[in-house]
């Protein structure tokens, strides 16, 4: 060790030493009358920190609890397809992947518009621009679920919407409720971010109403959010305004906000109708997530939005708060497709979205009235969005042990994609896009006809009843 004495001249602020180095004196013990003062200093160097050996660099917590079911079950498959036929798939719910569905002429313009106006180049706050935000209030706003600027969060499509409001609901160990089937973004999200995810049943045999006693058996004190997806995706079913205000009087009764998913909002099929969720109801706050992706037909333009529902005050201003803080965790929604908004909002014609509807609808009976003359298959007519659940009778497909098997097997004999429900946490059935040109839509149906014939098998029950005839 050295230590070394030095004098040095103290004033009222501390003690100047030869080095010019302040240094405060920590008590007067040894101060001469004339301010000078001895001091000791030891000159051993501080211990070295301590530091890893060795690289050791692992993904956190959160990246190794993220887990999306669809890319989990779509990459462990076998899909080599038939090289004698092209390969159609019916898999991806993106309306704009053949080109058939193009948006209508005011959204590109207002686009162009906005680009030329030379002044979106820059930030937008967080949560959009003011007169954007506006503009989708009003929008969507009606005298019975008032919207103001305010209550409107942009973000970066849909999908972080449903992020942001599942996190400014949730913390780790609450649990949300979960449609079954339904959009695996919510799980995704939800064990990622350490909540657990509680799947409710719908009804197949209801249309994909809501199994209502199942729902209400899974509500706890850890419950913090409700998920309603309607229109749906994977199910393509439509809940009327009473099957609405029924699971509303369930979460009134308990206490639960909703997080209502109508990213398909009024995407609904000419005959059927249904209102959003925040017109019917107010003693419920809903989150209500949406944006131009499906029903304007440019999902990658990433424009979504959260429309805070809260006439009863009871989210008070700490959630819409809470949502500003998370929004700024990134820089929110393109600039240049906020600038196009209200035009977008304002212009696009209603026939762009009667044509759109017609289509779907069209293509979907086409699909249903094919597959339902099809031994063991029982496909569900939908109302809307852009999707059909078909059920696999399993027992007339020996071949096969589930839904995924099912599916994986249809794409290397007749090349022909549909996604298994597995990977929407419902097995034995599997999901239809029906975004496809019609030609190809009857061509897709041909396919999983000759495919089921050739696998299909009666059961021996089935048999025995032949035998009797």
């Amino acid at each position: 060790m050295d230590t070394k004495s030095y004098l040095v001249q103290m004033n009222r602020n501390g003690v100047y030493g030869k080095s010019g180095v302040i240094a405060k004196s920590l008590n007067g013990t040894g101060v001469q009358g004339n301010g000078v003062h001895h001091v000791s200093v030891n000159m051993c160097p501080a211990k070295a920190k301590n530091r890893r050996q060795r690289w050791e660099v692992k993904p956190s917590e959160m990246a190794n609890n993220t887990f999306n079911p669809i890319r989990a079950i779509v990459d462990g498959m076998k899909l080599t397809p038939n090289p004698d036929k092209p390969m159609i798939t019916l898999s991806i719910g993106d309306p704009t992947v053949f080109g058939n569905l193009p948006t209508d002429d005011a959204v590109t313009q207002a686009l162009k518009d906005a680009i030329d106006s030379q002044k979106y180049n820059g930030y937008a706050p967080s949560v959009g621009y003011v007169k954007s935000r506006q503009a989708v209030a009003n929008y969507y706003s009606c005298p019975e679920a008032p919207l103001q600027a305010e209550d409107v969060i942009l973000t970066s499509g849909c999908s972080q919407a449903i992020d942001l409001a599942i996190s400014v609901l949730c913390n780790p160990g609450d649990n949300i409720l979960v449609p079954s089937p339904g959009f695996s973004l919510y799980k995704t999200l939800g064990v990622s971010m350490g909540i657990t995810v509680k799947l409710y049943n719908l009804l197949p045999e209801k249309s994909w109403e809501v199994d209502l006693q199942h729902l209400e058996s899974l509500i706890d004190e850890k419950t913090s959010c409700l998920v309603v997806t309607n229109p749906s995706n994977p199910c393509g079913s439509v809940f009327s305004k009473e099957h609405l205000q029924k699971i509303l009087k369930v979460a009134s009764k308990h206490c639960v906000p909703i997080l209502a998913d109508e990213i398909y909002r009024d995407m609904v099929f000419p005959g059927c109708t249904s209102p959003s969720m925040a017109s019917l109801v107010s003693d419920v706050p809903i989150l209500s997530c949406g944006g131009l992706a499906k029903r304007w037909l440019v999902p990658g333009w990433r424009m979504g939005w959260i429309l805070i529902h809260d006439r009863n005050n009871i989210f008070g201003s700490e959630i819409q708060q809470g949502l500003v803080k998370l929004s700024q965790r990134i820089l929110g929604a393109c600039s240049i497709v906020q600038g196009a908004l209200e035009s977008i909002l304002n212009n696009t014609s209603q026939s762009f979205f009667k044509d759109t509807i017609s289509f779907l609808k069209s293509n979907s009976e086409i699909c249903f009235n094919e597959l339902s003359t099809i031994p063991g298959l029982n496909p569900v007519m939908p109302s809307g969005a852009m999707y059909i659940m078909v059920g696999i009778e399993m027992d007339h497909f020996p071949d096969f042990k589930d839904d995924i098997d099912f599916t994986e097997r249809m794409v290397m004999e007749q090349s022909v994609f549909c996604l298994p429900a597995s990977a929407f946490e419902y097995k034995n059935y599997f999901r239809i896009v029906v975004t496809v040109p019609e030609e190809m839509m009857l061509e897709a149906c041909a396919r999983i006809r000759e495919f089921c014939q050739h696998h299909y098998r009666p059961c021996s029950r089935d048999s025995n009843d032949l035998a009797q005839r």
